[in-house]
């Protein structure tokens, strides 16, 4: 039985056709940047080093995954960060937000602790263990534990992102950009944020709700009593 042959795509042979499918891949193009270039304008003066971070009550750490129960090294780097903003009297409070859909798998129980052997005290920590992605943790720790101003720690590759969906959902935020070396996954990180460029746009305009929200809690709030 002989298989069928696969076409091959026809290009068009009339330069009218040939100016259209220019025209239409430029459009693609176009319409694939507009996310990114929204993301740099509205973080344009919103990011810097954790030598420039504003004095703030609260430091926002997202979740970057686990190795075998303990933070990558992607995470513990940002986990650095916000220690050295503590011990700098920089902050009061971390807020640490990642992912504990399993019971086998919890971001925030291993920041927090990473945190306090890092000298930063545990009454000083507030773990949201319902930050599924990066809009839901903006979301949650606006409306779910009340912070509305904050810095926020990420690797470069993600802190653009973290900080135009954090002032979309009414947290005004500045973000600490940490180090990170130029390896794979590096570079998977800064491929992905094109993609995920697109999605953030789409909550920044939408607003929908996180996959959980639940009740508001006062963690935030008591742990800035604590410090005063």
């Amino acid at each position: 039985m002989r298989r069928p042959r696969l076409r091959r795509p026809r290009f068009p042979r009339t330069r009218a056709g040939q100016r259209r499918l220019v025209q239409v891949v430029m459009a693609g193009w176009v319409l694939a940047l507009l996310p990114v270039t929204w993301m740099w304008v509205t973080t344009g003066d919103r990011l810097g080093t954790a030598e420039d971070a504003p004095r703030t009550d609260v430091a926002v750490v997202f979740g970057a995954g686990l190795w075998a129960g303990e933070p990558s090294p992607y995470l513990a780097h940002r986990l650095d960060a916000a220690a050295k903003l503590y011990r700098e009297d920089r902050i009061e409070v971390v807020l640490v937000t990642g992912d504990n859909s399993r019971k086998d798998y919890d971001e925030p129980d291993a920041m927090r602790t990473y945190l306090t052997k890092h000298g930063v005290p545990d009454a000083r920590i507030v773990s949201d263990y319902a930050g599924f992605d990066t809009w839901d943790s903006c979301v949650r720790a606006k409306k779910i534990f009340g912070v509305d101003r904050a810095v926020l720690i990420s690797q470069g590759f993600h802190i653009r992102r973290a900080v135009a969906l954090c002032r979309a959902a009414g947290v005004e935020s500045y973000g600490v950009g940490v180090d990170a070396k130029h390896d794979v996954t590096w570079y998977y990180g800064g491929a992905r944020e094109i993609v995920a460029a697109g999605k953030a746009a789409l909550d920044a305009v939408f607003e929908p709700d996180p996959r959980f929200l639940g009740r508001k809690e006062p963690g935030v709030s008591r742990a800035l009593a604590d410090a005063r």
